[in-house]
This record gives structure tokens, sequence and C-alpha cells, in this order.
């Protein structure tokens, strides 16, 4: 019974179609009477064991497949927090009256996630309809011959969809892998900048191909005594968005070092941008910082804003010059910049929005979970600082869009 007078474990009892829940470890915890009666075991047979263990594959059906494509279903599940619909499985079950003997068994399995209040996976819901008589059924009715080959032919096709399926899921797998690559090889680490300490972080979000399109730069720019520190994040994802990024971070550090200010760079960032396929709606937020005269200059193209973290542990939002997002306009207009001063000890922080934003949050929650972080470890070195700020705002989950920081200390 919860807060709502929701009797939960009566619901799940009464639900018509068998149903389980497991651990992430695969580990019963609770079924229904449906799933007892399905399954053939009794509620002391199940709770507390591994599911293979109870239900291991057919040892006389060299080609069965049921068991392995259950587990990968159900990892997907844990892994990622998303449901996942199975196709329609053959998946033997063991007589216990008759050891030895295995009853030929069809079934239509959905696994889906049981969120802590964290958004961790507590457990999973394996929830699974018999369709043994169906398929019998189907072809009963033109005669035994015609039976076989309908039954043959529909789990044919099941177990053809399971396998497409599996192959896409590895071919995704495979470009997340090398989107990353290619990724981690257009954002090196970056140079001294003289006494100036400087951290980088970029993390991909967690079992998705929405990855790569986040990036960083910093450059000192030779005889002026200025540095400029830039993030953007294209939209898209997989190796397309890695390639866009590529050549936006570049277009932007090269106009840097001849603009005059942020406002101006990322104005010719938005002109080049008209000619990359992909490039549309990309936000970026550049920083000039004037290491004589203690100020730093900010422009934004749609960006989260900038922070500034004062040696008091203050945290000040640049949020005085934004603009949308290259290529928003149909025509070219003058980009708006801010100045602001800083103090030695200051830390200036720029972020991709992966940082802050949350399914189902305003973005002023993240934004001030954000300064809470940042004002209590404002102290720290830059390496230990970005550790820190990545460990509180990262959700147990983990990620859903790949996140890329920037850490100065001025």
């Amino acid at each position: 019974m919860n807060d709502s007078g929701i009797d939960y474990h009566a619901v799940f009892q009464a639900l018509p179609a068998g149903v389980a829940l497991l651990t992430p470890d695969l580990v019963y915890v609770d079924v229904n009477e449906a799933f007892v009666e399905l399954s053939g075991r009794s509620r002391s047979q199940l709770i507390g064991r591994f599911l293979f263990d109870v239900f291991p594959d057919n040892p006389d059906d060299p080609a069965a497949t049921g068991m392995r494509n259950l587990y990968a279903s159900l990892r997907r599940v844990a892994t990622t927090g998303e449901r996942d619909t199975m196709a329609l499985q053959r998946y033997d079950v063991e007589d216990l009256e008759r050891p030895g003997v295995w009853q030929e068994r069809y079934w239509s399995p959905v696994n889906a996630p049981v969120l802590a209040p964290d958004g961790s996976v507590a457990l999973l819901l394996h929830r699974v309809e018999e369709v043994t008589a169906l398929i019998r059924a189907r072809g009963g009715r033109t005669g035994g011959d015609r039976a076989r080959v309908l039954e043959a032919e529909l789990y044919t096709r099941a177990r053809e969809l399971q396998e497409v399926n599996e192959r896409l899921r590895k071919a995704h797998a495979r470009e997340r892998e090398v989107a990353l690559h290619l990724q981690e090889a257009m954002l090196p680490a970056p140079r001294p900048l003289g006494h100036h300490r400087a951290a980088v972080r970029y993390r991909p979000a967690k079992g998705a191909l929405n990855v790569c399109g986040d990036w960083y730069d910093l450059v000192d720019l030779p005889g002026s005594g200025r540095t400029a520190v830039a993030v953007g994040d294209v939209v898209g994802h997989g190796l397309r968005a890695a390639g866009v990024m590529g050549q936006l971070r570049s277009a932007l550090s090269a106009a840097s070092r001849v603009a005059d200010g942020p406002a101006r760079a990322l104005e010719v960032l938005g002109l080049y941008s008209r000619s990359v396929e992909g490039a549309e709606s990309t936000t970026a937020a550049s920083v000039f910082i004037d290491w004589n005269a203690r100020t730093l200059t900010y422009s934004s193209a749609g960006h989260p804003p900038p922070a500034l973290c004062r040696p008091d542990g203050g945290v000040t939002f640049l949020d005085r010059a934004t603009d949308p997002p290259l290529g928003a306009r149909p025509e070219h207009v003058p980009r708006p910049q801010a100045r602001t001063a800083f103090t030695d000890g200051c830390v200036l922080l720029l972020y991709t929005d992966g940082l802050v934003e949350r399914r189902h949050e305003d973005i002023d929650t993240g934004l001030a979970r954000l300064a809470d972080s940042l004002s209590r470890h404002h102290a720290a070195d830059p390496d230990t600082l970005a550790d820190a700020l990545l460990a509180d705002l990262i959700p147990p989950a983990g990620l859903t869009d790949d996140t890329a920081l920037i850490i100065m200390r001025l």
C-alpha cells in the first residue's frame, strides 16, 4: 500500500498476463499467480533463484536461442533503463513431473525497468504471455500438415526479426564506438596556457547514440594577453554530428584568432555554418579572457550561460549577451557581447546542456544545482573541481545527452 492508498502488490497479482519482478542480477523477487500457473513452478521454486537456473535452454535442442535472447533483452533494460519488446520466442520448459521431458512452448515477452526515485533501475519487470495455443490453433483448422507449416513459418519469421534487431543493435554499437573514437581524436587535452590552470571533460550519453555533437576549445591569442575559451553543441548524433562538430570547432578556433571579440567570432562561425550541412541550430558560447585588464568578454549563440564563481563562492551566470543559435535567422545580424570583471581566484566554467538539462525538469532547476555544486567545490584545483561537478550532476541512471565542460582558474 502506498501513500495514495493503492495496493500495488494486489494490482500486480491481478494482472492477467504472467508477470515477474527480477533484480538487475536476474534473481526472482516476486511473481504473480498467472506467472506461477504458466511456468508450472511454485512461488517457492522461483523467489530468490536465478532466472536461468529455473529456466535453462532445452539441452536436447542445439538450435535453442530463448535463453540467450531473453538474457540480452533483460541486460539492455538494466543498462539503458528503457522498455524492450521481444519478438515471439520458442522457449521450451521442462516438465517437473517428468524430469528430462521438455514441453515445446512459445512466448511473447516484454521487459521493462522499475525505476528508483533517483532514476536508476531498481528492478526488472518481465511480462510474458504464452502463445503456444494460438500457434497450434492457427493451423489446426486446415489439417495437421498445414498446422505444422504455419507454426514453423510464424516461428521462423519471429526468429528472423530477432536476428535483424540484434544486427541493428550491433551496427549502432559499432557506429557509436567509431564516433566516440573520432570525438576523442578531435577533442585533445588543452595545451599549457602559461601559469593559468584549466581542466576539460567530455562524457558521452549512456547507452545511446546521442553523442559526439559537443565540443570545447581553448586558444591563446598571441600578442594580445588574451585567451579564447569556447564550447558548442551540434544538433544530431553519431558520426555525422562528430564530423560537423569538427568543422565548426576548427572554424571557431580560427575565427577567434583574428576576431576582435567573441561576438564577431560567433558571427563568422554563423556565416560559415550556412555552408555546412547539419550545422543548423548549433549552439555555442565564447569567452575572451583579458588577463591584463582582468575582464571577461562573452557572447552566446543560444547556449546555456557560462558561470563565474567568485573567491567567496558566489556564482554569477554570464547571461547578458544571449542570441539565437547558428542559422536561426534568415539574414545576418551582428551578435551582442557583454563584459564583466574578475579577480584572482575566480573560476570560469563553460559547459554544454547535458550537464544541467533533465527531462521533465525546468532548466532553472539544473542551473541552480550547478551553481550549488560549483560554490561548494570552488576552492579545489580545476581537475578536482571538474570531477566533483560531474559526480554531483550526472544522474545515477547516467547522462541522456553528451556533456563537455571547461574549467579555468582565473
